[in-house]
Parts: structure tokens; C-alpha cells; sequence
């Protein structure tokens, strides 16, 4: 080969400009390193807006439940189905679903994912049932399952240098807050003038604006010399769906429930045995060897841990305003927007100065930024004013910005890029488990305070003994209409549901100190350089 068809390393100019010719090769240079960037910045674009559907739809629908409840009469139990059964599936499938990827084509099965969740989006918009909702949801998860991992890794393909992989990947991470405030905002408006059948229409119109961008522009990626582990695809998926079905279900039945327990004995089972099949296979769908790696490990346990803060946070949130200052779905979003706009901003810019700093301060000072905004907001009651309470919002969101992204990055860039499938698959699952342990725990935690504070806050409030009962009912059943006094009913259930809220974010306040302590002691500052990588096996374009 020759010396001068090989670009110096870190320079930014195309082969194009090499090539001899002078003036007019120079800018045929030119116009191919800008066509380059457009498509790079395009298949940006798209990843970005498919990641937006997926988080999108859970606050879209959580936003609408209040809606479905009152049309098709659902009851509390399956109620809390119809978005837990997107999110069961997406964590089950999503480790599956990224070794599709690595076989199949990386961009091929993003855009299957998204043209099932446009189709599950539709069948959602046309649902007049309970059981035809959450069978939208369960096929909107399949798609948001391919869709997660399969981005990321499209991105780590078409971004080979760390540092870039970095940045984009910030910018990925932060279209997830993107979705997360647009969809309470979207459904809000929508719900104002339609029926909650047209939430379920947004997504599907994404989803054909996604396809428009990713099919001509983004680049197809394969892992080398892959093979499907249809073993390791059948324990994981099995182990994880366990996992979630004890985490959603014990929240509503107890988590010591007969079948809440077996759904434990299932996944620690399927969990030992997935480890033991693993490490035996040839290619595994997931190298549980990269956790030797007290660094991966840790990097892992925190990105779960960011969006068990962000997503409870969150719930905590609209739990407090909904029930203790009776604000509306749209009213609610709007409070929020400091959250979810100050973490977008945030997470893109932690994602330039990373390669200044590394990992470890981003991580560890957002984890302790976000315990002390939750602390807090522990202060924050019924009658505390909005300018009181949004720099705490703010504060929170950029905290999760320094930490949700940076995880992210740091364990894609701790891996040699044809590991780029394997590894999106295991954060996207990490991110996705958390974020149902700070919806089903949180949840529960706030249920069950709720449930022994209020007997004492009516008896405080000098409800009449006889009048308290039906009042206890009312709450459990979803509804507070009572035949006791307003004043004092209304005044007891806003120190219940604000003592279960405080509650949730006592929990959180305590998991972010402890993942700051992680962080310091574990994580390695420039996983690309002293991380699992170095002990990787890897395969250079120059030499394959």
C-alpha cells in the first residue's frame, strides 16, 4: 500500500484530499469531507429522534392515564399495566435485541424497531379496550427495544475516535430528556382538545420522520464474525423480564406475594445459569468478563442508578402535583420544564468538556449535586411557591445531565468499537432496569406511606372517627370523594401524599450519595485508555 493513501492519525481531512491534482482534488476534498459531515451529523439526527420516541411514549402515556381510566373504566391493577408493559418488554428484549443487531445490520433493525413502534402506536390510537392498549404497548416495546441499543451502537460504529464517540453520545443520551419532557407537554395539549387516543398518534408520526432520515443517510454496521446465542438470548431475556415483572407487580401486591417470589427465584436461577452459559460460548451475547472490571461494574450500577433517580424523581413529581396542589397534566409539564430542559443542556455540555476532565468528576459531583436538589425538595409542601421550588428542579436536572450521559459514554468507550453492540445492549438494559425500579419501588414506597400517614393526618385535621374509613377506602380506590368535611379531608390527604413523597425522595437522596462514593473509589477516569479495552481483543482496519 502506499505511504500517502493513509491520512496522518487526528487529522480531520479527507482521502479525498490527498490524491494528486492540486487545486481542483483539493476541493473535490473539501466537498467530500462536507458531504461526510452532513451525513454523520444526519444519522445523528435520526438515532436522536428514534431515542426520543421511546422515552416519549412513557410520560405521553403516563400523562394520559388519568384519561384511559375514565373511558374504558380500568381498574388501579391493570391500569398500572399499560405503561409497565412497554417498559417490561424493552428491558427484557433489549440485550436480544442488540446481538440482532451486531448479525443483522445495526441500522436494519433500528429501523424494524421503528416501524413496530409506529405500528404499535397506531394499534394504541384505534384501541377502544383495556387488553387492546397493553397489546400496543407490548409491541411498541419490542420495537423501543431494537431501537435503543441499535442506535447507540449505529453511533459507535460511525464514530470511531473516542473522544467524538463521547460527544455524540452525550448528545445522544440527552435526546432521552428531549423525549421525556415532550411527552407530558405533547399529551397535555393534545388531551385539552381530543381524546386520549390521539397521544398514541404522536409517536407514529415521528416514526415516519425517523425512517425519512435514518434509511438514505445513516450507515450500516455489523459485528465481525458473529454468531447468535440463542442460549445466553433465551436466559437473559427470561432473567430480566423476572426481574421487572417482581419489580411492577410487588409494587402493587407485595413483594412477598407467592408469585412476586417466584418471579425472584426465576431470576436468580436464570441468573446463575446465564452467567455459567456465558462464559462457556464461544460469542456470548454478553462477555460477563467484562465485569472483572471493578470500573465497568461501577459505571454500570450508575447508569442504572441515574435513571432510577430521574425517572422517580419524576414520578415523585407529578405525584405531588396532581394530588396535594391539583394541578392538570399540562399545568404539571410546564412546572417541570426546568428539570428536563436544564438536563438536556447539561448532558451536551458534560459531553465537550469530558475529554478535559474524564469521568470521574462529572460522575461523582452530578451524584452529589442531585442527592442535595432531592434533599431539597424534601422541604417543599403544599403551599410552597413555584419560585421557591424550580432552581431545585434546575439544579436536579443538570446533576442528572453530568451523570446519565457521561455513564453512558463511559461504558461505550470502555470497549473496542465491534463491541459497541454487546456493550449498548448491557447499559441500554442497566438504564432501562433502573428506570423501572424508580417508578415500581418509589411507587411503592409512596403508596404504602401514604397508606399508614393518613389515618394519623385525619385524626390531626379532626376528620370525625366515623367519617375516616370511607376516606381511607376512597384514597385506596383511586378517588378522594368523601361525604367528610373538604376542608379538613383535603388538608389531610396533602400532608399524606406529601409525606410519601418526601419519603421517595429520601430514598433517592441516599442511593445518589452512595453512587457518588462508587464513582469516587471505582470508576477510571479515561476508560479508553485504562479501562477493559486493554484487555479486549480488537481488530484494526489496517490489519483485517
Amino acid at each position: 500500500m502506499s505511504r500517502d493513501r493513509v491520512p496522518p492519525v487526528g487529522t480531520s481531512v479527507s482521502a479525498a484530499d490527498r490524491l494528486p491534482g492540486g487545486r481542483d482534488s483539493h476541493q473535490a476534498g473539501n466537498g467530500r469531507g462536507t458531504a461526510v459531515r452532513r451525513r454523520e451529523l444526519l444519522t445523528l439526527t435520526a438515532m436522536c429522534l428514534g431515542v426520543m420516541m421511546t422515552f416519549l411514549l412513557v410520560t405521553a402515556t403516563i400523562s394520559a392515564l388519568s384519561a384511559i381510566q375514565d373511558d374504558l373504566h380500568v381498574g388501579p391493577g391493570a391500569l398500572i399495566w399499560i405503561p409497565s408493559a412497554y417498559t417490561l418488554v424493552v428491558a427484557s428484549l433489549v440485550l436480544s435485541a442488540s446481538t440482532l443487531g451486531n448479525l443483522l445490520g445495526r441500522k436494519r433493525m433500528f429501523c424494524v424497531g421503528v416501524v413496530i413502534m409506529i405500528a404499535g402506536g397506531v394499534l394504541a390510537a384505534t384501541a377502544d379496550t383495556t387488553a387492546m392498549v397493553i397489546v400496543a404497548q407490548l409491541v411498541s416495546g419490542v420495537g423501543g427495544a431494537l431501537i435503543l441499543p441499535n442506535s447507540l451502537a449505529v453511533l459507535g460504529a460511525s464514530f470511531a475516535d473516542p473522544r467524538r464517540r463521547t460527544e455524540v453520545i452525550t448528545v445522544w443520551a440527552a435526546s432521552s430528556g428531549i423525549g421525556l419532557a415532550v411527552g407530558p407537554l405533547l399529551a397535555g395539549v393534545l388531551l385539552d382538545r381530543f381524546s386520549w387516543h390521539a397521544v398514541f398518534v404522536s409517536n407514529p408520526v415521528l416514526g415516519v420522520i425517523t425512517l425519512l432520515v435514518a434509511v438514505p443517510f445513516a450507515a450500516e454496521s455489523l459485528a465481525p464474525e458473529g454468531r447468535l446465542d440463542v442460549t445466553g438470548a433465551l436466559l437473559g431475556t427470561v432473567t430480566i423480564a423476572s426481574v421487572v415483572y417482581a419489580l411492577i407487580q410487588g409494587g402493587q401486591d407485595g413483594y412477598t406475594a407467592g408469585p412476586v417470589i417466584a418471579a425472584w427465584f426465576a431470576a436468580a436461577v436464570g441468573a446463575v445459569v446465564f452467567v455459567a452459559v456465558e462464559l462457556r460460548v464461544a460469542a456470548p451475547m454478553l462477555d460477563v468478563r467484562l465485569f472483572a472490571s471493578r470500573s465497568f461494574s461501577a459505571v454500570m450500577v450508575i447508569a442504572a442508578v441515574s435513571l432510577f433517580g430521574f425517572t422517580g424523581v419524576a414520578v415523585l413529581v407529578v405525584m405531588f402535583y396532581n394530588n396535594v396542589q391539583q394541578l392538570s397534566a399540562l399545568d404539571t409539564s410546564w412546572r417541570m420544564l426546568p428539570l428536563f430542559g436544564v438536563y438536556v443542556v447539561s448532558a451536551f455540555l458534560t459531553g465537550r468538556v469530558i475529554r478535559r476532565t474524564g469521568f470521574k468528576a462529572p460522575l461523582t459531583v452530578g451524584l452529589l449535586l442531585g442527592a442535595l436538589a432531592v434533599l431539597g425538595l424534601t422541604t417543599v409542601a403544599a403551599d410552597t411557591p413555584y419560585h421557591r421550588v424550580w432552581p431545585l428542579f434546575a439544579l436536579f436536572g443538570a446533576a442528572c445531565g453530568m451523570v446519565i450521559s457521561p455513564s453512558t459514554a463511559a461504558a461505550l468507550v470502555s470497549v473496542a468499537p465491534e463491541r459497541a453492540g454487546m456493550v449498548s445492549g448491557a447499559v441500554n438494559t442497566a438504564r432501562q432496569v433502573g428506570a423501572v425500579m424508580g417508578t415500581a419501588l418509589l411507587g411503592s414506597l409512596f403508596t404504602g406511606r401514604v397508606t399508614a400517614d393518613l389515618p394519623h393526618q385525619l385524626a390531626a385535621h379532626g376528620v370525625p372517627a366515623a367519617a375516616r374509613a370511607p376516606v381511607e377506602q376512597a384514597i385506596a380506590s383511586g378517588t378522594t370523594s368523601t361525604t367528610a368535611p373538604p376542608d379538613a379531608v383535603r388538608a389531610a390527604i396533602e400532608d399524606a401524599f406529601t409525606s410519601g413523597v418526601h419519603a421517595g425522595l429520601v430514598v433517592v437522596a441516599a442511593v445518589f450519595f452512595a453512587a457518588a462514593v462508587l464513582a469516587l473509589t471505582s470508576v477510571h477516569n479515561r476508560p479508553h485508555q485504562n479501562g477493559t479495552q486493554m484487555s479486549t481483543p480488537t481488530t484494526t482496519p489496517a490489519t483485517s
